[in-house]
């Protein structure tokens, strides 16, 4: 029985343990128990009271799982005149956030919200919007959800694109936007940068940043009007926001947004043609150093792999083309390149 389960089996019976009882059930030192009880912790099945030493860990039966999961703000806007920093110093002050989660969350949550809530505002050509505020023992999420065109679809409207899926390719790139005199592009860029996991839903397209496990995800879901942002950040994060900035904007380019990283299985898993690869690099000209993450990426093409480090790199050469996580199979094709030779799970 793996260590989980022991840990189960003894709360349903017990009800309530320390974590020195738990630890002395396994054999196991306190740090090794907490990787094991956070993991049923987030799934809901055991509830965390008290800290350090005075601990103590309860069984929590499926009809009380609901009580984890808090509504702390929800509420429905007109977004004509709204302002979205007003907005969010009113959901600070009715749920005490401040004193709820750390400052490096409280940042993060800041940004994040007004970013969101001002492209709901900016570019939804929505009446109205829905807000939502949650949290649990770890973790602190918002949603913001319109009722306007949608996300890609604007995006798809203004770049003449081929469809919304296209768009999604613009999106990710950063510095896209459809109001270049009042937007950069960059909030929804780091906004997802900043997130534990972020989601964007329109339509039927569901797009997923999870940064916890280092990847991005896309989904077909079922068909809705307008946008849907969640966002979810841990109350206690170790992430600075300075740093998320400065790791794309280094001081290097007088700290401007001229760093991306694109994560290339998101599109498809194989890549062959040159047509392929002017898709993807579509707008990225805009930068001075585009990482490309090839995880989860299966094969390439030589016309692919040609049209990226000759011939895009040759018309633009002060840009710094960088490849990741490329397989040894993958390696293979693009050893030619000996200029780009990238390393296998190559670290920015």
């Amino acid at each position: 029985m793996n260590p989980k389960d022991k840990i189960l089996d003894y709360l349903k019976t017990k009800k309530t343990a320390t974590g020195k009882e738990l630890c002395d059930l396994l054999g196991i030192s306190r740090q090794a128990l907490h990787k094991h009880v956070k993991k049923l912790i987030n799934n809901s099945l055991v509830l965390k009271n008290g800290s350090t030493r005075n601990t103590k860990y309860t069984y929590l039966p499926p009809s009380k799982k609901n009580m984890l999961k808090k509504l702390i703000y929800k509420k429905e806007l007109s977004l004509k005149g709204l302002e979205e920093d007003k907005i969010f110093n009113e959901l600070s002050l009715l749920s005490n956030l401040r004193k709820s989660v750390s400052p490096k969350s409280y940042a993060i949550l800041q940004y994040a919200f007004t970013e969101i809530l001002n492209n709901a505002i900016d570019h939804s050509n929505s009446q109205k919007c829905n807000i939502e505020l949650t949290w649990d023992q770890y973790n602190i999420q918002f949603i913001i959800r319109d009722f306007g065109i949608g996300v890609f679809y604007s995006i798809y409207k203004k770049f003449k694109l081929s469809d919304e899926n296209s768009a999604i390719a613009e999106l990710i790139k950063g510095k896209t936007t459809t109001m270049k005199e009042r937007h950069s592009g960059e909030g929804i860029f780091f906004t997802s940068k900043a997130a534990d996991i972020m989601s964007l839903r329109s339509h039927k397209i569901n797009l997923i940043f999870d940064n916890k496990n280092g990847d991005t995800l896309l989904e077909e879901k079922r068909a809705i009007i307008g946008t849907e942002v969640k966002f979810s950040i841990s109350k206690n994060t170790k992430k600075n926001l300075t740093d998320i900035f400065a790791s794309f904007s280094p001081e290097e380019f007088d700290y401007q947004f001229e760093k991306t990283k694109v994560a290339i299985k998101i599109f498809q898993q194989s890549y062959i043609s040159r047509s392929e690869a002017k898709r993807l690099l579509f707008g990225l000209d805009k930068f001075k150093v585009i990482v490309l993450d090839f995880k989860g990426v299966k094969s390439i093409g030589q016309g692919f792999a040609d049209e990226i480090f000759r011939v895009f790199q040759n018309n633009h050469p002060k840009i710094k083309i960088k490849a990741e996580n490329v397989s040894e199979v993958l390696n293979i094709m693009l050893q030619r390149y000996t200029d780009h030779q990238p390393t296998e799970n190559q670290n920015e």
